[in-house]
């Protein structure tokens, strides 16, 4: 960054960092123990679709890397498209594994990072459930920004969010993950796989 960025107050934005998702373990402990949510083992990462067999073979490579756990028992990924033409891939584990779940989304990033459609790559998230079962988190990771935000819809209220439940959860992960600061970043991910 150079001199005149300082002076008309721009500044570098944040490069991803995969290896934050692997603090996520760690922030679903906080999240227990603090706010009691539960990882729900789902996982899905979003990336905008391209055409062309270079990305089709890249989904071949994702679904063979993520469905060899079918043979250990296993559930076999999942690919879907949002009503945006996102597509999305969903991970299933048990819900004591947050490992396995994380490990997965890494997996995905990482093989499309290096197969040059990072730029693609929207965002990944990690599902949560209260102990009722009836109101749902995700912990969403901005590709592009390296940041974590909460993202709670309110359960049967339509495209609702809980708007104070996500600053509460902030505010509980901060000191695991790394938090996106400009709240206008929080996207809403309706509908999303995970969640």
């Amino acid at each position: 960054m150079g001199f005149l960025d300082t002076l008309l107050g721009r500044s570098k934005p944040a490069r991803p960092d995969l290896d934050q998702l692997f603090a996520l373990p760690s922030a679903a402990v906080t999240l227990r123990a603090a706010a009691g949510f539960r990882p729900t083992g789902l996982g899905s990462v979003c990336f905008a679709t391209v055409e062309g067999g270079a990305f089709a073979q890249l989904q071949q490579d994702v679904r063979a890397l993520l469905d060899a756990d079918t043979e250990r028992g296993g559930i076999p990924v999942e690919f879907s498209q949002d009503q945006y033409g996102y597509t999305w891939l969903l991970s299933r584990h048990a819900d004591d594994e947050p490992e396995s779940t994380v490990n997965d989304l890494h997996a995905v990033n990482t093989l499309l990072k290096d197969g040059g459609f990072g730029p693609q790559l929207l965002c990944s998230l990690m599902g949560f459930r209260d102990a009722s079962g009836e109101r749902a988190l995700a912990l969403v990771y901005l590709y592009k920004r390296g940041t974590f935000y909460p993202f709670a819809p309110l359960p049967g209220r339509g495209e609702k969010r809980d708007n104070a439940l996500e600053l509460q959860i902030r505010g509980t992960i901060e000191n695991d993950l790394r938090v996106e600061e400009d709240l206008n970043r929080w996207f809403p991910v309706w509908g999303a796989p995970g969640l």
